[in-house]
Order: structure tokens, then sequence, then C-alpha cells
């Protein structure tokens, strides 16, 4: 992981005078942004030595209270950390004014070492583990959100928004409706632009399913640590696109509880030293290198259900015939289970990962998903046999169950500790050295329990 020379922004001055104030940003472990606005003069000084934060900051609920069971407020003395930047990642970012820059920063500790609890240093501690067998992870993610109205309705809830070309409001499912997308155009335009300007990879737009939701795709990257920061990004820049135009994104996993959830899918495969795509097969189902990565998909799923569904309203979209998994089941071409085989070319072989709620961290998602791929890779895990037709009609037969609730989760992530007993566990995925293999970890989720709000509530952003 690299630290941005000071020189780039020296470069980033030179080229844009007309940047006046600058955002310095990370994301906690809840996954939402937070940082400062600095004027010009200041932005140097953060390159040349960083920023000092209190590393509480990492933990804080999201709704920006002190989680103590973490031990990072009162045990701690609240210490500050050091906060740099990360390279190549400074741009500007239109949608907060012409004069406007952001810059993503990961946390360290005062000696250099790098914070345990950045979610960022979690992911790269699982890419080591690829690149110490000469491999190298591909994954994208594709993201799913609703537009809503930025007016609620009379009892305090979000709606819809009114179209703006006839000042209706949709009532009716519009999968891949076309005059959806054209009513959308203006938010999309602005957020391909802004996407463009931050470097953010981000494709096509559909329309999902359900009145006012979007699925944006971004394409897919050798650089796993890269993608996602991209989906980061994307989904600040989402938002702020959103507002100008009178609108609100919601990337929560269940907002309207008649309606469809918003998943965040991530794909997945991986290359050898000379860049093949080590699952491309000309059978539909891969090499059996790709079923041995299901099956560690389907091993630590259960483990990982808390960080693939991190709030109370998450587990609200995991419903039969819904489009959202309920079991650790795979398939070829199969919407219907958890992880598919998707159809294409033979080079393009690779696994899509459904499990995930919209409202999950990125990075700590691909961290989960991507320590299961090499644990099933490394121990040549079997996954059992494919799923063939309804997935949901044969998910008792599935094998493990997962937790159904975030109760659950939280208890069965915070049981596994490193080197815990009994095969593989949370510890074991994430490599030890402290993070989210800690039992504090565990302790960190459930203390959010007890806070009002902290689960968003059915339709609260």
């Amino acid at each position: 992981m690299t630290i941005a020379d000071p020189k780039e922004v020296k470069t980033f001055l030179d080229k844009h005078p007309e940047i006046q104030f600058f955002e310095i940003l990370f994301t906690n472990m809840c996954g939402v942004p937070r940082g400062k606005r600095l004027r010009r003069h200041e932005i140097e000084a953060v390159y040349a030595q960083g920023r000092f934060l209190p590393g509480s900051i990492l933990v804080n609920d999201i709704t920006g209270q002190d989680v103590e069971a973490t031990g990072l407020v009162w045990e701690d003395g609240d210490a500050d950390r050091v906060a740099r930047p990360i390279a190549g990642r400074l741009t500007p970012a239109p949608w907060l004014g012409d004069d406007v820059a952001q810059i993503p920063m990961s946390m360290y500790e005062l000696n250099g070492k790098a914070h345990d609890l950045d979610p960022r240093h979690v992911l790269k501690r699982v890419i080591d583990r690829f690149a110490a067998d000469g491999l190298v992870p591909v994954v994208a993610c594709e993201l799913e959100y609703y537009l809503v109205d930025a007016e609620r309705t009379v009892d305090g809830r979000i709606q819809p928004p009114k179209s703006p070309l006839t000042g209706e409001r949709p009532t009716q499912h519009q999968v891949y409706g076309l005059r959806e997308v054209e009513e959308a155009s203006a938010f999309l335009r602005d957020l391909w632009i802004a996407a463009d300007a931050m470097g953010v990879p981000l494709e096509g737009a559909i329309s999902e399913y359900a009145p006012g939701q979007l699925e944006l795709t971004l394409k897919h990257h050798a650089d796993a640590l890269r993608a996602a920061d991209d989906a980061v990004l994307y989904k600040r820049a989402a938002k702020g696109c959103a507002l100008r135009h009178g609108y609100e994104a919601t990337f929560m996993a269940k907002p309207f509880g008649e309606l469809a959830g918003s998943g965040m899918h991530l794909h997945v495969s991986v290359n050898d030293r000379a860049g093949k795509n080590i699952f491309a097969s000309d059978k539909p189902e891969g090499e059996p290198v790709l079923a041995h990565a299901v099956g560690g998909m389907k091993a630590l799923l259960g483990d990982s259900m808390a960080i693939f569904a991190p709030n109370a309203n998450s587990f609200r979209r995991f419903r039969a015939n819904s489009y959202a998994p309920v079991a650790p089941t795979w398939g070829v071409n199969n919407r219907t289970v958890s992880f598919r085989v998707p159809a294409g070319a033979p080079n393009t072989r690779h696994i899509e990962h459904r499990v995930a709620g919209a409202d999950a961290h990125p990075a700590l998602a691909l961290a989960a998903l991507l320590a299961a791929v090499h644990h099933g890779i490394t121990n040549k895990v079997d996954p059992g046999p494919a799923i063939v037709g309804d997935g949901y009609a044969q998910a008792e037969g599935a094998g493990e169950k997962i937790p159904v609730n975030w109760f659950a989760a939280v208890d069965r992530f915070g049981e596994q500790g490193v080197g815990g007993a009994g095969g593989p566990n949370v510890g074991d995925m994430f490599g030890g050295g402290g993070g989210l293999g800690r039992p504090a970890a565990g302790g960190v989720r459930r203390e959010v329990h007890r806070i009002p709000g902290c689960a968003h509530g059915q339709n609260r952003r």
C-alpha cells in the first residue's frame, strides 16, 4: 500500500489553481466517511507529515458515537493516530463545487505501522496472502441503491422521487426500464462526470427493479484495494450528486419493507503470475480451482455474515424468491443462489458473490470474500453439487445454516478469535495480526446494539 509522495500534491496545485478547499476523508469500520475540510495552504503539510486524528473515530458507530468496548476511547486516552494520503487518489470533487478537491486517507500508528482497524489495511493483509502464492485476485463491485425524494411523506417516511418529466411518482416495478433511466439522466450524467474526475471506472446504469432503484457496475480491477476505494468514492459521489438534483441516495439494504432490497454483488476471479485467469474454462462451471474457491466461500460464509450484513436492517433483505440469497448455495447461470458462476466467454469465467448488502463496507466485504477464496483454493474445499433450478426451493438441503438475524451474526462473529480451535474462523481468515480477528471486534459490533438508531430503523437513511 503506497503512501502518496509529497510531489503529488505540488503537481496537483500547479495544475489546479482554481482549487481552494480540500476534503481529507477515510471510512471507518461502519463505512461512514469522516474527515476534515482544509484550505489550500494546509494541504501540503498533510502530504509532508500526515494529519493527526483520534484513533477512536475508526470505530465510531454509524451515528458518530464512541464505542467504548473497543478500548480506543478512555483506556487509550483517546490517543491520536496519523492519517496519510493514499497515492494517486487526489482529485477534484465536482459535486462539491468547482473549487473543491478530495483525498482519501489511511490510518497508521505513530510508529508508522498500519492501524489494525483501518478497513483498507485489513484488506491489504488478505491480498498479501494471494501475492505470497503468486496469485492476484481480480474483483468488481456491483452496487444497487435507491434514489428517494428529499421530501418525506406526511408521516416522515421516505418515498420514490417524482418524475422530472411528468411530475408523477412511480409505483410500479421497473426492471430494466429505459424510461426510468432516462428520467434519472441528469443525475446519472453528473455522476459519470464525477466518476471520471475521480478516476473511478463507473460503467452503465440500469433501472434495477423497484421504483427509484438503480444499479451501476464498477469495472473489474486486478488491484482489489483500488477496487474497494473506487466503491467507497462512488457511493460518496452518488450521495452528493443526488442532493444536487433533489434526491437522496440510500444504500440501505432494505429501505422499503415491501420492495426489493439493495445488494452489493462482488465479482471475483484469480490471475496467475502471467496474468491468466486460473478459473478460465470452456466448461460453464469452470476449472476445479473455481469450485474450490466456492467451497471456501460456503465454509466461511456464516462466520462472515456480520461483515456482509452489518446492520439489523440488513437481514430484512434475505427472503425467499427475492433475488437475495437465503442459504450457502452455488450454481451456474443461476440467480437464486448465493454464489453464481455467470454465463460468458471462457476467459471471463468468475464467481459472483451475491450475499453482501449495499450497506456493507466494500473493503471489509472484499476482505471476507477473498479470505474465503484463498482458504478454499489452498485447502481444496469441496463445495458439493451445484444447485440446478430453484435455489430457494432447495435451500433446506444446502448444508450449514447461516445466521438469520443481526444478533446471531454478531454473536457468531464475536466467538471467532485468532487461533481459535476447530478449523477456519474469522481470525484465520484475516491473517491474525489483530484487526477483525481479535475478540474485541465482536465487542465493537455487539456494543452497537444498545445505541438507538444504529440500525437506521426501517425507513431511515
